[in-house]
C-alpha cells in the first residue's frame, strides 16, 4: 500500500515564521527518515515534482545520475532489504551471490520495484554482474516474468588510459540507450546543466554532513545515513529543500560532546542496524567509506571538461571499494578519511558472503596503528536486522576499552 506522503515541494519545506525551531526540525528529520525507510514508496508520491518523466532504477554506485536526469527521467537507486525468505531469488540465482544481491533480485521480481520503467545495472561487483546475467536469461527463457527494459553499464576502474577510453565509449553508449528509452536527445548543454545541478546538490549535502564531524558532532551516524540514502530516491529539488531547511534549523540540533568518534569500513550498509549497534554503546559514527555513505556525494564532476569525459572520470576514479580496488589504495583512503573525520577508532564490519573487505583489513590496521587509532574487525556478519550476539559482544567490549577516550572527549 502506498504511503500518504506530505508535500515535498520546496516551498513547503522552508521553516515558517513564528514556528518552534525544534518542531520544524523534527518535521524535516521525520520526512528524511520516512523517505529513507520507505524508499521504494517514494516514487509513488503524488506530490513529487510535476511533469517528472519515467522512473529509471539503478543498481550500483557507478551509474551517472546526471545522464538519467538529462534524459528527463528520475533516477532511483534500487536496494535490498533483509527478509526471512527469498523464494524467487533462490529459484533463479541460488546461493551464487551474497544476500544483498539476492534480496535486490527478489525485490525486482516480486513487484516491489514494479513501478520502474527502466533499469540500469552497474559492474560494481561480481554479484551485480551475475544479477544481470540472471535477468537477461529470464527475459530469454521465461517471457512471462515481468521485467523492465534493462541495460548493463560496464564501467571499469583500472588506472589506465585504455580503461578511460573504454569508459568513455560505455558512457556514450548509455547516453544513447537513455535517449532511446525516453525519446529525448541528451545535448551537451543538457548534460552540463545536470552536472552543475548534481554538483550543487553534493556540495549542499557535504555542508549538512559537516555537522556530524564538527566538535562536538551535531548529527549521529544513523541520521547521516538517512540524509544520504534519502537523496538516492527523492527528487533532487525536494531533497535539497529539506537539506536547506535543516541547515536553517541546525541551532536546534543536539550536541554529542561525550561520544567516541568511530569510522566504519568493510562492507556497504544499505540499512542502519550496525550503526545503531555502535551508537547504542555510547559512540558516534562520524564517517564511512562505503558507497551508501560519504563516498556517494564527496567527489564532484569537472564542470569545465567535456561532459562525457568528466562523467566517465568521476565514476571511474570515485572512492576505492574492496571489490574493485587494491588493498594499498583502500588502506590509504581509509587513513585519509579517518584523519579528516578526526576518528578515534575504526570498526570494520564484513558481511557474510562479502569476503573482499576482510582481505583489506590487515593493511588498514597497520595504517591506523601509525596514528594510534585502535581498530576492530567484526567478520561474517549476516545481512539482516538481527545482529548476532558474538558481534554485539565484540563491539561492546571494544568500545568499553575505549572509555578513557570517551572520558577525554567529554572534557576536551
Amino acid at each position: 500500500m502506498a504511503i500518504a506522503w506530505p508535500s515535498t515541494r520546496p516551498e513547503m519545506m522552508s521553516p515558517r515564521p513564528g514556528r518552534d525551531g525544534a518542531a520544524e526540525l523534527g518535521a524535516v528529520m521525520a520526512e528524511l527518515r520516512r523517505a529513507y525507510e520507505h524508499r521504494e514508496q517514494v516514487p509513488l508520491d503524488p506530490n513529487a515534482e510535476p511533469g517528472t518523466g519515467p522512473v529509471i532504477g539503478y543498481l550500483g554506485a557507478d551509474i551517472p545520475e546526471e545522464l538519467i536526469l538529462a534524459a528527463g527521467a528520475r533516477p532511483v537507486r534500487v536496494s535490498g532489504r533483509p527478509m526471512p525468505s527469498m523464494p524467487l531469488a533462490d529459484r533463479y540465482i541460488g546461493g551464487e551471490v551474497d544476500a544483498v544481491t539476492r534480496s535486490q533480485l527478489e525485490r525486482i521480481l516480486d513487484g516491489t520495484y514494479g513501478f520502474l520503467d527502466f533499469l540500469v545495472i552497474a559492474h560494481d561487483t561480481e554479484g551485480l554482474v551475475r544479477l544481470f546475467y540472471t535477468i537477461r536469461e529470464l527475459r530469454r527463457v521465461e517471457p512471462g516474468v515481468t521485467l523492465p527494459p534493462f541495460h548493463f553499464f560496464d564501467l571499469l576502474h583500472l588506472p589506465h588510459r585504455t580503461t578511460a577510453l573504454y569508459n568513455r565509449a560505455r558512457t556514450r553508449e548509455l547516453r544513447q540507450v537513455l535517449e532511446s528509452w525516453t525519446d529525448r536527445e541528451i545535448t551537451d548543454a543538457d548534460l552540463h546543466a545536470t552536472i552543475v545541478r548534481c554538483n550543487e546538490h553534493r556540495r549542499l549535502l557535504g555542508r549538512v554532513l559537516e555537522l556530524r564531524t564538527a566538535s562536538p558532532p551535531r548529527l549521529t551516524g544513523v541520521e547521516a545515513l538517512r540524509l544520504i540514502g534519502s537523496g538516492m530516491v527523492l527528487p533532487k529539488t525536494a531533497h535539497a529543500a529539506l537539506l536547506r531547511a535543516l541547515l536553517e534549523l541546525c541551532a536546534a540540533l543536539p550536541r554529542y560532546p561525550d561520544r567516541v568518534r568511530v569510522f566504519l569500513t568493510g562492507s556497504a550498509h544499505e540499512w542502519p542496524e550496525l550503526y545503531q549497534l555502535v551508537e547504542a554503546h555510547g559512540a558516534l559514527v562520524v564517517g564511512e567509506d562505503h558507497d551508501w555513505g560519504d563516498p556517494w556525494y564527496e567527489d564532484l564532476v569537472d564542470e569545465d571538461a567535456d561532459p562525457i569525459d568528466a562523467l566517465a572520470d568521476r565514476y571511474q576514479y570515485r572512492a576505492p571499494s574492496a571489490s574493485r580496488s587494491s588493498i594499498a589504495a583502500r588502506a590509504a583512503y581509509l587513513e585519509r578519511r579517518a584523519a579528516a573525520c578526526r576518528a578515534q577508532a575504526v570498526i570494520a564490519f564484513v558481511r557474510a558472503g562479502d569476503e573482499a573487505p576482510a582481505w583489506d583489513f590487515p593493511r588498514q590496521r597497520m595504517a591506523l596503528d601509525r596514528h594510534g587509532i585502535p581498530s576492530l574487525l567484526v567478520d561474517r556478519v549476516p545481512y539482516g536486522a538481527a545482529v548476532p550476539a558474538a558481534a554485539q559482544d565484540a563491539v561492546a567490549g571494544f568500545l568499553m576499552r575505549l572509555r578513557p577516550i570517551q572520558a577525554e572527549a567529554a572534557t576536551g
